[in-house]
This record gives C-alpha cells, sequence and structure tokens, in this order.
C-alpha cells in the first residue's frame, strides 16, 4: 500500500512539474522573434530588423512609410501590454480590465477628454503626418494578427486581449504628458489651503517666491529659492560648444526626469531610411523619436515647470443649477454622458460638466470638496485641452529638421508641456527654445483659484512665439538648464512663481566652467554627478547648532567630515535625509494639521527661513512649553537616529544610503499583486538624492519607504556632434516589457554604476529579422 502511495505523490509530483514547465515554456513563446522573415500586408519593400546585444531594433528600410511600419511592429514586439495600459489610462478605461481600484483615475480622465482630443488631433492631421501615422498603426496591428505564440503575461494575469491598435492611441500620449508636466492647479490648491488655514504671511514662508533679484538668464545658473512642492518632472540638459569643447564641435547632454517604472517608459531605437537617420529615445505607441538626433542635428528636451495651468471657480445661477455665471450673463454648462466599464462591478454612469473655461474637475476629484463655497465648482483651464494642439506635428517635424531655422519652425507646433529645448548640430551651433502655448492673462498671476464669472482673470490670449525664451549660439558657448527660469526679472509675460530648487542649476553651471576643454568623458561625469548643493547648505545651518548627547557628537564628526556626496555606500546622505525629514515634521505639522501630508517634503528653503528669521514656527503649538529652533534641530536629530537605530541598528559606521535608497522601478499593476508581485519590480541600492543631478529623488511622505528613489533618469544620453556614432546612451532597467526576456533588466546595473553603450549598427552577424510586403492581388 505504501509503495502505491509513494507511486501516486510521484505521478503528481511529475504531473505538476510537466504542467508547470509547459506553462512556462508556452509563456516564454511571448517573446518576439528577432530573426526570420514574416510576408505583412502595408509595406511597399522589404525591412531588415537587427537585434543588438542589448535587444535594441536597428531598423534598415527604403521608404518612410515602412520605417514608421517598421516601429510600429518593434514597439508592439517588446512593450504591446504598456502601450495598451497607456492608451487605456489615457481612454479612462483601466477600470474595465482592473476593477473599482482605478475608477477614480477613469473619472478624471473621462473629465478631462484626452482620447476625444486625441480623435480630434487625428483629423487635423497634414497628409505626410497622417501617413506616418497610419504606418505605424499597420505596423502595431500587423504584428497582432502575424504573432505566434502567448500573449504577454499581463493578459492572462488580468484576463483580457488587446484590441486593435488606432491612429488616436498614439497621439493620447502626448495629452496625458501636457497634463501630468504642467500640475499647477495642485499648487493653487496648496496655497489656497494654507492660506484659509493659516493665512497669507504663512503662504510665502511654506511656499517662497521667487526673488525678482535672481538670476533668470539663459547664461546664468546661479541659485534661487526653490519650489518646496515635490515636482512631478524634472530634467538636465545642456549643450557646449566653440572654445569649451575638445575638437570644437558639439556636445549636448540630457537626462529627463520622471517616475521610475518598469517597464521603462523609453524605448530605444536606430531607424535609417531615405532621407532619414534616427537615434534615440521612443515611447512605445508614439510613432515618432522624442529624444535624439537625425543625421543633421542633436536635441534635448527639460522641463519648464510654468503655470499654464488655472482654476476657476464657477458660479452656479441660482435659478438653475444647469447653467453658470459668465460676464455676459448666465450659459448652460455643455455636458456629455461617460459609462465606465467596471470589472466585477456596475457600470459608473458620470455627466461631465464643460465651461467656457474648461471642464468641472471638482466634480470628480474629492479632495477639492470644501476648497470652494456651496453654489460654486472648480473649471480647469489649460492649454492641453484645446482641440488644435499640434504637438505631436512638432515631434513629426523635428526628426526631419536640418537645422536651426526648421527646428524653430518645427517647435512653432509645439503647444503642451511647455519645455525647453536645448540644440545642437554638426555645424558647430548650439541654441535653446522653450516653446509653449503660454497664457496672458487679463489680471491676476494664477497663484490661486480666480473667479470666473467677472471676466477679469480670463486669458487675454498667448504669449506670441517670438517672445519666448531662445537663444542660439550664446557667447557663453554653452546653452544649459536644470529647471531653472530662462527669461530675465524684467520679462514682460508671467510664467508663474513656482520652480525647481537652483541647486542643481548652480552645481552643474560649476562644473561646466571648471573644466576647459570638454569631451564625452568629462560631459558623461558631469551627467553622473552625485554632490548635492542642497546637503552643503543645509548642513551649515544644521551644524551651527551644540550636538546634545555623545552620539550627536559622532554624527556631527561625520557630517562635518562629509563633502556633500550622496554615494550609496556611506552614512552620510542617510543621516542628513532622516535629519531634514524630522525637522520638517517638527517645524511644519503642528500649524499645518491635516495639510501637512500634501506639503510635507525636504523644504530646506523653508527650513532655512525659519531657521534665520521667522523662528515663531520653531515653537511647538501642541505643547505648553516654548521651544527655540536649536531645540527642534537637537529633537528632529534624536528622532532620526531613533528612527535610523531602529531600522538599521545600532552601529552609525555601518549605515549605508543604499540600504534605504532603493532605486524603485516598479510595475504599475504586477507589481501590485499579493504575494508575486516582486518578482516583477527591479529594485537596487543607488546613488544620488533629490538635488543632484544623478537625481535620485524620494518621497519622504511614504512612511514605509520614505527614502527610496522612485523619480529620475530612467534615459541618460551625450551626443557627439563631430561623430554621431560615439554618442553615448542608457535607458533602465532595460529595453523590454516582457518579464520572461533578459532585456527586462539587464540594463538596471549598468544604469545604477553611471554606464553607456552604444548604438551603433550591430553588424551583418546580429540575428536579422526581414519583414516583407505581402503580395496584392
Amino acid at each position: 500500500m505504501r509503495r502505491w502511495v509513494t507511486r501516486i505523490a510521484l505521478g503528481a509530483l511529475v504531473f505538476l512539474v510537466v504542467i508547470v514547465a509547459g506553462g512556462w515554456l508556452w509563456l516564454r513563446s511571448s517573446l518576439p522573434q528577432t530573426d526570420g522573415e514574416f510576408v505583412l500586408a502595408g509595406l511597399a519593400q522589404n525591412v531588415e530588423i537587427r537585434r543588438d546585444r542589448h535587444g535594441i531594433p536597428h531598423i534598415t528600410a527604403k521608404t518612410d512609410r515602412d520605417a514608421h511600419f517598421a516601429l510600429g511592429y518593434v514597439h508592439a514586439q517588446d512593450r504591446l501590454w504598456q502601450m495598451d495600459f497607456h492608451r487605456r489610462l489615457g481612454a479612462g478605461r483601466l477600470s474595465e480590465v482592473i476593477g473599482p481600484p482605478t475608477l477614480r483615475t477613469d473619472r478624471y480622465m473621462r473629465t478631462l477628454g484626452l482620447h476625444r482630443l486625441a480623435e480630434e488631433s487625428v483629423r487635423r492631421m497634414p497628409p505626410d503626418m497622417r501617413s506616418a501615422v497610419d504606418a505605424y498603426t499597420a505596423g502595431v496591428n500587423a504584428y497582432l494578427e502575424s504573432r505566434n505564440g502567448a500573449w504577454p503575461l499581463e493578459f492572462y494575469l488580468l484576463r483580457y486581449r488587446p484590441e486593435p491598435w488606432k491612429p488616436a492611441d498614439s497621439l493620447v500620449w502626448g495629452r496625458l504628458m501636457g497634463i501630468n508636466l504642467s500640475r499647477n492647479w495642485h499648487e493653487e490648491v496648496l496655497r489656497s489651503r494654507i492660506i484659509k488655514s493659516l493665512g497669507a504671511a504663512a503662504a510665502q514662508t511654506l511656499l517662497p517666491k521667487y526673488p525678482m533679484d535672481g538670476p533668470r538668464s539663459l547664461a546664468s545658473l546661479a541659485g534661487f529659492a526653490p519650489n518646496p512642492v515635490a515636482s512631478g518632472s524634472a530634467s538636465n540638459g545642456w549643450a557646449i560648444t566653440g572654445p569649451r569643447t575638445r575638437d570644437g564641435t558639439p556636445l549636448l547632454a540630457n537626462d529627463p526626469h520622471l517616475r521610475f517604472r518598469t517597464p521603462a517608459l523609453w524605448y530605444l531605437v536606430n531607424i535609417q531610411a531615405p532621407g532619414l537617420a534616427l537615434t534615440g529615445a521612443t515611447v512605445p505607441g508614439v510613432p515618432f523619436l522624442v529624444l535624439g538626433h537625425n543625421q543633421h542635428i542633436a536635441w534635448g528636451v527639460t522641463s519648464a515647470e510654468t503655470d499654464v495651468q488655472d482654476l476657476f471657480v464657477e458660479r452656479i445661477d441660482p435659478s438653475d443649477r444647469d447653467w453658470y455665471r459668465t460676464p455676459e450673463g448666465a450659459r448652460p454648462f455643455t455636458t456629455r454622458q461617460e459609462i465606465i466599464r467596471v470589472r466585477g462591478d456596475k457600470d459608473s454612469h458620470l455627466t461631465v460638466r464643460e465651461t467656457r473655461h474648461g471642464p468641472v474637475i471638482s466634480d470628480v476629484i474629492p479632495s477639492l470638496d470644501g476648497l470652494v463655497q456651496s453654489g460654486h465648482v472648480l473649471s480647469l483651464a489649460t492649454p492641453a485641452l484645446h482641440p488644435d494642439d499640434r504637438t505631436s506635428e512638432a515631434l513629426y517635424r523635428l526628426g526631419k529638421a536640418e537645422g536651426w531655422i526648421p527646428f524653430r519652425d518645427a517647435l512653432k507646433k509645439w503647444h503642451t508641456p511647455h519645455v525647453n529645448f536645448l540644440y545642437a548640430d554638426a555645424l558647430g551651433k548650439v541654441g535653446l527654445i522653450s516653446p509653449a502655448r503660454i497664457p496672458v492673462r487679463y489680471s491676476g498671476d494664477g497663484e490661486l483659484p480666480a473667479e470666473g464669472w467677472s471676466g477679469e482673470f480670463d486669458w487675454a490670449g498667448m504669449v506670441p512665439f517670438d517672445d519666448l525664451p531662445q537663444s542660439i549660439g550664446p557667447a557663453a558657448g554653452y546653452v544649459a538648464n536644470a529647471n531653472n527660469p530662462t527669461v530675465p526679472a524684467d520679462y514682460r509675460f508671467s510664467l508663474g512663481r513656482f520652480r525647481t530648487p537652483g541647486y542643481r542649476a548652480r552645481r552643474l553651471d560649476g562644473l561646466i566652467k571648471a573644466t576647459e576643454k570638454h569631451d564625452m568623458e568629462s560631459t558623461s561625469a558631469i551627467q553622473n554627478d552625485l554632490v548635492s548643493v542642497a546637503g552643503q547648505d543645509m548642513l551649515r545651518v544644521l551644524l551651527q547648532t551644540a550636538p546634545r548627547s555623545e552620539k550627536a557628537g559622532q554624527v556631527y564628526a561625520l557630517l562635518r567630515a562629509w563633502d556633500g556626496t550622496m554615494a550609496r555606500h556611506i552614512p552620510q546622505p542617510l543621516i542628513f535625509a532622516a535629519w531634514v525629514r524630522a525637522l520638517d515634521r517638527r517645524l511644519f505639522a503642528d500649524e499645518l494639521g491635516p495639510i501637512y501630508a500634501d506639503y510635507r517634503g525636504l523644504n530646506t528653503q523653508s527650513m532655512k527661513t525659519v531657521l534665520g528669521r521667522d523662528k515663531s514656527w520653531c515653537d511647538n503649538t501642541t505643547t505648553p512649553g516654548t521651544e527655540s529652533c536649536d531645540d527642534q534641530v537637537a529633537l528632529a536629530l534624536e528622532d532620526a537616529l531613533t528612527e535610523l537605530t531602529e531600522r538599521f541598528g545600532g552601529e552609525i559606521t555601518r549605515w549605508q544610503w543604499g540600504d534605504a535608497h532603493q532605486v524603485r522601478f516598479d510595475h504599475p499593476v504586477l507589481g501590485r499583486l499579493p504575494w508575486i508581485g516582486s518578482w516583477f519590480n527591479v529594485r537596487l541600492p543607488s546613488d544620488g538624492g533629490p538635488y543632484t543631478l544623478n537625481r535620485g529623488m524620494i518621497r519622504v511622505n511614504n512612511d514605509s519607504a520614505p527614502y527610496a528613489s522612485v523619480h529620475g533618469a530612467a534615459y541618460r544620453a551625450v551626443y557627439d556632434l563631430a561623430d554621431l556614432g560615439n554618442s553615448r546612451y542608457m535607458v533602465a532597467p532595460g529595453q523590454s516589457g516582457n518579464w520572461f526576456s533578459s532585456h527586462y533588466d539587464d540594463m538596471a546595473d549598468a544604469w545604477r554604476n553611471q554606464g553607456f553603450i552604444s548604438l551603433k549598427s550591430p553588424g551583418e552577424d546580429a540575428g536579422l529579422l526581414v519583414l516583407r510586403p505581402k503580395p496584392v492581388r
């Protein structure tokens, strides 16, 4: 009997192993075919695709249209689920496949109507661009129809299949970026709440204005008062030429900063076709090169962080709640009905209301409750919601630009978001243009929600393109931007008060000037610099106080020996970040109360103001005693040491920044699954900090992982205009979005260690996939 039981158990085990192995092999069939050939409808001539050792496709086509077809094909091969996720996000359709957790996001997206606007942009496309977008769409759908084997894993775990690709799906990402990189309305809300709770003077301390005597010109990058509100974007970019480079030809470096995630946002590609030579970073789902170079010019982008969003308080007509007040009298809300399918739940019905300024967002954002009085609603005005947006066309034209004039002409079509484009060409020119539709207000500065019924705060128009910040061939021999302002103090148009802190800008300017003749090595070193000017500045303030314990004295000695380098293998960055985090809470949490959760951050400028001259904030209003600023600095250090000791043990010299500062390339859906979510996330100890050039932004209001690196440069590039084939690139965590691929995370470690790769052709020995046109019968 025992023998039979053993045999049955072994048989069951073998059966289970066979099932698991079979399932594993089946799911691995979702990996792209990288050699052989496919015969596909929609092509005019053969296209060759070679993959290098990092899985990056090198496309050789004989027509522009076929090149775009092939780009759509390889995007779908490697990032199909990501493409579907992005289009569902923009269309407000995530709940169809995920369920109630994404319903709030879908309601917001349906209210904005981004996919409807993308469909309108398709209708307005010029014929040559429409041909490219249609070819890309055909390439995506050709993959869907010709693929063999399994779908990517996400489709099985979420139990759905992708729909055919449509042209509007390719344009919705640009609309999303126009919203996500222009988040001023959140700052308007925060400022309003602070003023309502504590008054205007407190708001000025907590959200300081940019100093009017601070540097703002294109040539100057010195420091200025930072924006304490956590930024949704940042970037570094610079172009050097003439007497500042070793061979006299330009170098352009760029590393846009966005939230880390996997699959990576960026997808590297090399495309060669007659009259078309594009190399750099694309976004899966988008038919155009976003960052990189053609055979004539190179370009990069940094966020300008200008105020191009306004909240308007709309007064509902008391005699009819379906109408609202305007300068000309009452007007009906424009309404439309949206039905959102929700997996595992009933459909959600939404009535979207729009005013002459824009959609009513207070209907779908619960956190806005109480911001306005009864009988009023909040609408959002932003150029990102204008139906005639041509930003996608600007990207298409950039890829074909052969010099400064066509580059500039292409950017006349760039409407949103407001960014700075850095430029370099093979003739030795470098420059910067800051294109966007920037509103000109009749009155007000956009810092607070404005009354919408009077017309006083309406937009009179947009800043003319010729008045936007732009420069070509500056005398300094370089242009650079780290999200600092690019206009002088007397600039006649308002760009808003909020800016990213100037620490990175100061460091960048100093490093460019410190080297007489730059080359690829020195430029790459700047991009990977780890020195925190914020750390240096803030420590000078903190260390003016005296240590109050033996352990504090040990910390003071460590920090006095620290040069501000945010390296992962040393303890000082961790101690500094924890100290400032604790001090922020001690200075501001008592006064702000529930508002503090939205304000909380490493607000070093506000802290320096409080510790220097506005010391009333130092007293804790929740205690009977009166605390001094020195008390709070000392108590904050004790808080930090207690926290770190509990997490990392009592031996301070064994602490390491990288133990807490782990970069998080997390999967937006699979990474949240119970038990197996960690399989899909890519995490590793990393260098950098919020204010270093090699940026590793942290979210100190996340109590479970306050020092994790969640935001920074997942794409880095240095373009060599003397020899574009010598340019350097890096994308993290990897090129593929397929978990079974070796390229899912194979560049994460090289990225962490400041490595680069080349995008030179992989040669004839690489695997070759040929796409052949299907004969027309």
